[in-house]
């Protein structure tokens, strides 16, 4: 049967489960590095019980006597796990980038579609041309696709305005999305995606983001993320300092996309600058690699624009050898990185990143929650935070990192409510 939005004021609960619940056991909120990265907190056996969308009970062996209006789910064995949290997707977009992928099926490189024009180009121009209401409805589209596959937070960027008109109407086209979705959603500002091929003045293209646009969304969106992406033929490093500079005299956190093609010294910079997290790193030296594990920045593996673009990935294996807390994300865009699945992340990164399965999944879920500051809300399962998990079709995890962007979800809780449910247990 397939089942939607249960009452969030019902009783569920989950017995014999294979609970992996991420919970570290003491009362950290940091992320989780070296041999603390594969500890799932397993429960075999398990139980849960779920209350006004929030766990209230968490348990292995025999469970506890539940009252009639309960609704329980026998799971047989199989896996509940947290639903995955996508730190890192570009999914508020318009238009399609299709000829853009035939052209690298030709040979075209990503900078040189960039330079000529196209790639995030051609995306900033449809999303100028659309109505902010079709950009949330598009947008909530998407979100319920990631449903689906069982991300229960996502963070959705802008950075397909490059003005400051645009940018805010990404924004705000966000919000009323996350309005409507069952997810949980957190905007960040990325007005510094690309250089805009179409502004007469480039240099007070840039200006306008760093002096009009960040400042009226951080007037908006109190406290908002703000991101970048420091590359050859987008913002250099100077400008990314500026940008930064201000972002954090506005209260707002910042991340970065740093070395996908080329080593600028941004990594460096960002990690200097106390940056929450840094993305892509698929050309980070080694010494670079040792500076992030030194830190507190979170190192993003963005393993399908590999997969997508150029067969090129992160040395996940190097961070965590070195001690460094890594995050896994989908990327999700239209151009480098066009899927939404968390899970198929989660088996390059064991393929291509260097990564276990027990890793990857931490990785996907308490450590991704930790990028966006929401470790005390998803991330886990534990009494009090809130219910959104999933359950497999498997009695092994690691199918997650085994298949193909599999074992899909047979159930998918969202603040305590059934979302999506075709198991017959």
């Amino acid at each position: 049967m397939t089942t939607r939005s249960t009452s969030l004021t019902a009783r569920t609960a989950i017995t014999g489960a294979r609970i992996l619940t991420l919970a570290s056991g003491k009362q950290d909120r940091a992320p989780r590095r070296e041999g603390s990265l594969a500890d799932l907190g397993t429960l075999d056996r398990g139980w849960l019980l779920v209350e006004e969308g929030r766990i209230s009970r968490i348990g292995a062996g025999d469970a506890p006597h539940f009252d009639p209006e309960t609704r329980i789910v026998h799971a047989d064995g199989r896996v509940v796990m947290p639903a995955f949290v996508d730190c890192h997707t570009h999914a508020c977009f318009a238009g399609d980038r299709a000829n853009e992928f035939e052209a690298r099926l030709a040979g075209a490189g990503y900078l040189e579609i960039l330079a000529a024009g196209g790639g995030i180009m051609a995306t900033v121009r449809a999303v100028r041309d659309a109505e902010e209401t079709l950009l949330a409805e598009a947008l909530l589209g998407r979100l319920e696709r990631m449903a689906r596959l069982g991300t229960g937070t996502v963070e959705v960027k802008s950075g397909y305005g490059l003005d400051p008109a645009t940018e805010l109407k990404m924004l705000r086209a966000t919000r009323l999305a996350a309005e409507r979705s069952p997810q949980i959603v957190v905007p960040t500002f990325l007005g510094a995606h690309a250089l805009d091929a179409d502004a007469e003045d480039p240099d007070g293209a840039v200006n306008a983001i760093i002096n009009e646009a960040l400042p009226e969304a951080a007037a908006a969106f109190p406290g908002i993320l703000c991101d970048a992406y420091c590359e050859e033929g987008a913002w250099s490093l100077a400008d990314c300092r500026r940008l930064f500079e201000s972002a954090q005299s506005l209260g707002c956190p910042i991340r970065v996309h740093t070395d996908q093609f080329n080593r600028l010294g941004m990594t460096r910079l960002a990690v200097e600058m106390g940056a929450r997290s840094v993305d892509h790193l698929e050309a980070t030296s080694a010494e670079d690699l040792q500076r992030i594990a030194a830190s507190d920045t979170i190192g993003v593996l963005l393993p399908t624009s590999g997969f997508s673009l150029d067969d090129r990935y992160a040395d996940g294996r190097g961070l965590i050898d070195r001690g460094g807390a890594v995050a896994i994300a989908s990327n999700y865009n239209p151009g480098s990185a066009p899927s939404p699945s968390v899970a198929l992340a989660i088996a390059l990164a064991c393929r291509k990143c260097g990564l276990r399965p027990a890793e990857a999944i931490t990785a996907a879920t308490w450590n991704a929650a930790c990028v966006l500051d929401l470790q005390d809300e998803v991330g886990s399962l534990e009494p009090g935070k809130r219910a959104d998990l999933l359950l497999l079709d498997t009695r092994d995890e690691r199918d997650l990192g085994l298949e193909i962007a599999g074992p899909g979800p047979v159930g998918v809780m969202l603040a305590g409510a059934w979302h999506d449910f075709h198991w017959q247990g």
